[in-house]
């Protein structure tokens, strides 16, 4: 069955391994859902990342990131830009996610960065997801 939206697929994974306490969920591997994990470190909304090589596309294994307490970092993670509505934001209208305490993730001509980089590099793109 073909899937019509992996970073749906890839946000969901993380939001149910979180409600299930796992330390670590697999996810099938793709450039851009490394380029996005890149920024969730970068964030400290997860602890790592590793690409696990087999003969098909590979996996991404996400260590996940807890509170003390057990309390998971991402509180929430939201698809913003779908495949049946996109949304772009330009360098001057870059969403703040709960002000200021979460982050966007854009695609940009720069690559897939966070909203904090993308107003230090001055530029817009497709709005992936809000992570809070």
């Amino acid at each position: 069955m073909s899937m019509t939206d992996p970073v749906a697929d890839y946000l969901t994974r993380i939001r149910n391994a979180q409600a299930a306490k796992k330390s670590w969920v697999d996810i099938p591997g793709s450039n851009l859902k490394t380029r996005i994990s890149y920024v969730l470190k970068e964030e400290h909304f997860i602890r790592d990342y590793i690409i696990i090589k087999d003969n098909k596309q590979g996996i991404l294994r996400l260590f996940l990131n807890y509170q003390k307490s057990g309390v998971p970092v991402i509180q929430g993670i939201k698809r913003i830009s779908k495949p049946g509505c996109r949304v772009y934001a330009d360098s001057d209208h870059i969403p703040r996610v709960l002000n200021g305490m979460g982050v966007a993730i854009l695609t940009t001509s720069k690559g897939v960065v966070s909203s904090k980089t993308a107003k230090k590099l001055n530029v817009g793109g497709e709005v992936l997801c809000h992570v809070w």
